[in-house]
């Protein structure tokens, strides 16, 4: 039986995916986890160069297992043993045809953002792979920028920060503390406002609670 907050996300949904396509993005909503992969599927050309950073939802949709399992050339950095390696995994990236990545918030109006540490995920948006494909849950939709940036620091970062070493503030308490330290993993804020060229970054909207 389709839920309260079901009816809510395939109602927003849609409304998001024309504010997203007024800032040229490409957007689609899907109401399960099982229609995303399948729409994602359809956007990524067989053969092409695939890889990811910060991507908890997609591995949560069976994104990635299901790239891995398909005509794809995976850069998969988590599977490889060394620092050196996923250091380079992670340049490799930059040149993907496909980069796929979650976003900490999205607005009601259509601007992403994302915070990150080392910068290769928010550098990867911003410019380097030929697409770039964003898995998000409704769970990442606030009702402006303003929350959506609220969001991103107290939520989405406290909770990435428990799966990394180090002890930054919000990894010990939960909560963010605006901090200095060396393992902030919160070094960049990155608002994405427009898609330039056109077309080049795509959202797929899952009806679902998704990633932190």
């Amino acid at each position: 039986m389709e839920t309260a907050k079901q009816k809510c996300y395939d109602k927003r949904g849609p409304m998001l995916v024309k504010n997203l396509q007024a800032r040229n993005f490409e957007a689609y909503y899907c109401s399960t986890r099982q229609e995303a992969v399948e729409k994602a599927l359809s956007l990524i050309p067989e053969g092409a160069k695939v890889g990811w950073g910060g991507a908890a939802s997609a591995r949560q949709i069976g994104l990635t297992d299901a790239l891995h399992d398909g005509p794809y050339r995976v850069i998969d950095r988590d599977l490889l043993p060394t620092p050196e390696e996923r250091e380079q995994a992670a340049r490799d990236c930059l040149s993907a045809d496909v980069f796929i990545t979650g976003a900490n918030a999205i607005s009601l109006d259509g601007q992403m953002v994302n915070i990150d540490g080392n910068g290769n995920r928010v550098a990867a948006i911003i410019y380097g792979p030929k697409s770039v494909l964003v898995i998000a849950g409704m769970n990442k939709v606030t009702e402006s920028l303003e929350s959506a940036v609220e969001r991103a620091r107290t939520v989405a970062a406290p909770t990435n920060a428990q799966r990394f070493p180090g002890q930054s503030p919000c990894r010990v308490t939960g909560i963010c503390g605006d901090c200095k330290s060396e393992s902030c993993i919160c070094n960049q804020i990155v608002i994405t406002r427009n898609c330039r060229p056109a077309g080049r970054i795509q959202f797929i909207l899952v009806g679902e609670e998704l990633g932190f």
